[in-house]
């Protein structure tokens, strides 16, 4: 392929996920491996049932429609979005049709050269085993615990019905207004009517209420009996939601019960309706990060980091590792501060930062992707002096003034201490963070001391991360040349007590608006974080910032 195709494939899949998490070099590797066609409108790219190809694709420009059959279209591709990945994770035909919607010029991508740096590489292997269980590439997946080829098996319940919670119904002895009043209280917009041993029987919805009693010949005294619809559409529990949904559409129904068994002489244990898995998908990691990269505006990701919170509160429900939910939200808000960046970039002028090398940091509990609530901002700038490009920290100080006033207005508050990049204190050139960082280390205050707990957690996210690694070598060369500060540095994380008082007891909070209240960060969190900090720095571990990875680094 000629070098200028290349390089234009290359400053293409570079912006999309998940090419984006990849390096240039493992990114020119893929394009010279492309393979660039065009399908006319009405074209297929591959058919239902067709043997796996050794591709998969991205769409450059036009429309790529998925079918179940000929009128059933299940999702549309366009510019940017990554499809026809099971050859990547399971070595089966194909359960969807890919047919042009109109004109389109589409990447094929070699999956030999693609497999090997999608293994080494978790992002990638998570955004794409996300959109293959989920289906958003591919809807209709049916077997989302079977085996994947170098891909791990990453929590299937995230894409699988909660039967956790007692599920709701009313007996066949009650009345249609029984029936209506626990419609109302619980806010639902239909109830399961189940025998005595807990059998589903039939099904009431408000449109029942509504045609059958409001505007028909039925009394609100009535049995449910009398205007339930039967029999009810049963299935079997851990059922992926992409199977619930084409049941679904396939029977053209709203709700299904889920019983033991799958049928409806088993006991219920739950019920899922249309709306339950428009919003269960909506909330899907997969799904937000193609709502970050299609948005436009702020309020779009203001709107995004609403629905973060609420699939944090799922996550949590569902019990699922706080290390995996940290991940994720981490992941999410990555990729919000790198769509600010280029929001800010195009309304300064993107030419005016086309020559200017900088990293955006994240720091503290965001640098080491431990941040889980909405909280405030803690961010730095490093840039690269250049004596042919004129007033680049003052540049630079436009940009973060830009980004962090577009990241307070989607929910991410200003710092109070204004440690933010914003703040020309922490928006400095790489030889200016040196000498800041070896003055903390050879001549510290207290406050230096302070400073270096929240600052050596510092986490490159955006642009030239080179500038990070090169800060991060220049600290672990001055830990050598002084024995005295990481003894400091220890001092300070004994500070904090353990958790337990002498008699075993939590050690609560003596004053202040927590009066006798257990400080969690304080008392359980930081001292945890503080000590793998002293730990990963005495025994000279580079390139791990999370707690957790740094414990696991460190018993290595």
């Amino acid at each position: 392929m000629k070098n200028e195709i290349i390089h234009r494939v290359y400053d293409f899949i570079k912006e999309f996920p998940p090419f984006n998490y990849l390096n240039k070099d493992d990114l020119l590797s893929i394009a010279s491996s492309v393979v660039v066609k065009y399908y006319p409108k009405g074209s297929v790219v591959f058919d239902l049932g067709e043997a796996p190809s050794e591709y998969f694709y991205v769409v450059n420009t036009g429309a790529i429609e998925l079918l179940e059959n000929e009128n059933s279209i299940v999702d549309v591709c366009d510019e940017g979005d990554v499809f026809g990945i099971r050859p990547l994770i399971a070595q089966t035909p194909y359960l969807l049709k890919a047919r042009a919607q109109e004109e389109s010029v589409i990447y094929a991508i070699d999956i030999k050269t693609f497999s090997p740096l999608m293994e080494k590489n978790h992002k990638v292997s998570l955004y794409l085993a996300t959109n293959f269980a989920i289906g958003t590439s591919n809807m209709f997946f049916k077997n989302p615990k079977s085996p994947t080829s170098g891909v791990s098996n990453i929590h299937t319940e995230l894409f699988t019905v909660d039967t956790s919670k007692a599920p709701i119904f009313i007996d066949a002895t009650k009345t249609i207004k029984d029936a209506a009043s626990l419609m109302v209280q619980l806010n639902i917009g239909s109830v399961i009517i189940c025998d005595v041993e807990q059998k589903p029987i039939g099904i009431i919805t408000d449109k029942d209420l509504r045609i059958k009693v409001v505007a028909g010949n039925h009394d609100k005294s009535e049995q449910v009996e009398n205007i339930m619809s039967s029999p009810v559409k049963c299935v079997e529990p851990h059922r992926t939601l992409a199977e619930l949904q084409m049941k679904m559409l396939s029977q053209r129904i709203s709700h299904l019960a889920i019983t033991e068994d799958g049928t409806d002489q088993s006991k219920l244990v739950a019920v899922v309706s249309e709306h339950d898995l428009v919003v269960q998908q909506g909330d899907n990691p997969a799904i937000l990060l193609k709502e970050i990269a299609k948005a436009t505006t702020a309020n779009d990701l203001a709107n995004v980091r609403t629905k973060m919170t609420s699939l944090l509160g799922k996550y949590l429900e569902q019990n699922m590792a706080v290390s995996f939910i940290a991940q994720i939200i981490s992941e999410l808000n990555d990729e919000i501060i790198k769509k600010c960046i280029f929001f800010a970039e195009e309304k300064l002028g993107a030419e005016l930062y086309k020559d200017i090398q900088y990293c955006w940091l994240s720091i503290g509990s965001e640098g080491r992707q431990e941040q889980l609530l909405i909280t405030d901002q803690d961010n730095a700038i490093i840039f690269e002096e250049n004596p042919m490009v004129p007033d680049i920290k003052e540049k630079c100080l436009a940009l973060a003034v830009e980004v962090t006033a577009m990241l307070n207005t989607i929910g991410y508050e200003y710092c109070p201490a204004e440690m933010m990049a914003s703040n020309p204190l922490w928006c400095q050139s790489l030889e200016e963070w040196k000498n800041t960082f070896s003055k903390w280390m050879f001549q510290p205050t207290e406050q230096d001391i302070m400073m270096c707990t929240i600052f050596f957690d510092f986490r490159p996210v955006y642009k030239k991360k080179s500038l990070s690694a090169d800060l991060a070598h220049h600290i672990y060369s001055d830990m050598d040349k002084n024995d005295v500060f990481i003894h400091l540095l220890a001092k300070n994380a004994l500070q904090n007590p353990p958790p337990l008082s002498f008699f075993r007891n939590l050690v609560l909070e003596k004053n202040g608006e927590h009066k006798d209240s257990f400080d969690i960060k304080l008392r359980a969190m930081m001292p945890l974080a503080d000590a793998a900090r002293v730990l990963i720095l005495q025994h000279r571990l580079e390139g791990e910032n999370n707690t957790l990875k740094r414990f696991k680094k460190l018993a290595e």
